[in-house]
């Protein structure tokens, strides 16, 4: 991964307060239709019931647990971008093996994330940068509808820089250096199967890493299971360094997964969503522990992400791609066959913009995607509740 990419992430200043979303850009502005919707739910009689959607707070306590689809690194080109091509469309998550990473070296580098939960909070404070989404997250909320409650996290980039020169981080950067390269790998694989131009391809600053380390140790069971601040990434990379239960949040639901001791459990962001034109079905947040009688002495999870620098913008990159102006954009792509042009469900938006907003919301009952829909492609919510009453 370039370094200026890193340079960049680490060092963008924050303009805005804490707990305010940034001003507005053209791209997150509300559009006629959002108003006049607005104004006619403001004027329904109390007595209404509207067909709300589905709040997901947590999984329910009698989940049944699954095994992530298997797909294997070592497979030939085609046998892999078709398992690749199945999983991602209909779970938006899978369990990969035959991959380069040692588990003696996730074992250390947990070892050496442990030692970061160690350290008392002032040097919490003192070690780890301050800026947005970088550093040290006390996670100390007590709504008990928040996402973070009890969880503490680290968020590093993919130097896994610190402010100090006592913490010893050497295996942590090692395993976030090999978990990157292997993340690119799969973002150059997933683009082949699903027939989307990958931005690393021709220029590597395209996309960026980031290692989030969660502490879940302590936090009741019956905490939501998101794991900690949610931040769009195209892929999440997590080692399977002992059994354990994960809750994942899809658009479909809660699914409780079980993957395999030394594989990869990968979960595929609303990024991977948006580039494939909707054809990836995507995870929400990363995976969490499922703590329902778990071990919590367990519960440190380490997760590379594939994400954007914050000054990129998010779009579908599949060829061929109707703009909906008329325009056709058709990028060069080695890996896709497409041909026929396709009509273009997503918005392109800010990514910046995003992120800032999904990582302060505390309840995500609905998808946060569903503002940058193309016009053509917005569910009509509420509409039969309206016309019925």
């Amino acid at each position: 991964m370039a370094s200026s990419a890193h340079k960049h992430h680490h060092h963008l200043p924050n303009p805005y307060a804490t707990t305010a979303a940034p001003p507005p850009t053209p791209s997150t502005q509300p559009n006629e239709a959002a108003d006049a919707l607005s104004c006619l739910l403001h004027r329904l009689t109390p007595n209404l019931t509207l067909s709300l959607p589905t709040r997901h707070s947590s999984p329910p306590a009698t989940a049944v647990v699954t095994t992530p689809p298997l797909i294997s690194l070592s497979d030939p080109a085609e046998t892999l971008r078709s398992n690749l091509l199945s999983a991602g469309s209909q779970f938006g998550f899978f369990q990969l093996t035959n991959h380069s990473i040692p588990s003696q070296l996730a074992a250390s580098a947990e070892s050496d994330a442990l030692s970061l939960f160690n350290l008392s909070p002032d040097e919490k404070q003192l070690h780890f940068p301050k800026n947005w989404p970088l550093g040290y997250d006390a996670g100390d909320d007590d709504d008990e509808e928040s996402t973070i409650s009890g969880e503490s996290s680290v968020c590093l980039d993919s130097a896994c820089s610190s402010e100090s020169t006592e913490l010893n981080l050497t295996s942590l950067r090692e395993f976030t250096a090999d978990m990157a390269k292997l993340g690119l790998q799969l973002t150059e694989e997933l683009s082949c199967a699903f027939g989307f131009d990958n931005p690393a391809r021709p220029d590597p600053n395209k996309v960026c890493s980031l290692m989030w380390i969660s502490d879940s140790r302590g936090t009741s069971s019956n905490k939501p299971a998101l794991s900690g601040r949610i931040y769009p990434y195209a892929i999440g990379l997590q080692y399977q360094i002992r059994c354990q239960k994960y809750s994942i949040l899809t658009d479909s639901g809660w699914t409780v997964v079980s993957p395999n001791v030394d594989t990869i459990l990968v979960t595929l962001g609303d990024i991977a969503q948006v580039w494939s034109n909707g054809k990836i079905k995507k995870s929400r947040g990363r995976a969490g522990p499922n703590l329902s009688g778990a071990n919590n002495s367990d519960c440190v999870s380490m997760t590379l992400l594939i994400t954007l620098p914050v000054d990129a913008t998010i779009s579908p990159l599949l060829p061929k791609l109707d703009s909906g102006n008329g325009e056709e954009s058709n990028p060069e792509n080695d890996c896709s066959s497409k041909s026929a042009k396709e009509e273009r469900i997503f918005n392109s938006f800010s990514f910046e913009d995003y992120a800032w907003r999904i990582y302060h919301e505390r309840l995500h009952s609905k998808d946060p995607l569903l503002r940058y829909r193309a016009q053509l492609q917005r569910p009509l919510l509420f509409h039969t509740s309206i016309n019925d009453a």
